[in-house]
């Protein structure tokens, strides 16, 4: 699964690989906004851990859970 996360006033994104599903992404996100934490805790397939303050998240964008396909469609 690919997650991408925007930082507000930085031009980069914060982009890995998690072993995480999607829904399981989406309620770490949620709950860490409602809960009005001070921080968002994620880890990447290599055991990163991401700690990204949610007062400066702009966006989070979870990718399919959709393997990608190689080779050629005829």
């Amino acid at each position: 699964m690919e997650i991408r996360i925007g930082i507000a006033n930085s031009p980069r994104e914060i982009s890995f690989e998690s072993d995480q599903s999607a829904s399981q992404i989406e309620q770490l996100v949620s709950a860490a906004l409602e809960s009005e934490s001070k921080f968002l805790t994620l880890k990447d397939d290599k055991g990163t851990t991401y700690i990204v303050p949610t007062a400066s998240l702009s966006f989070v964008e979870v990718g399919s859970e959709e393997s990608r396909r190689v080779g050629f469609v005829a």
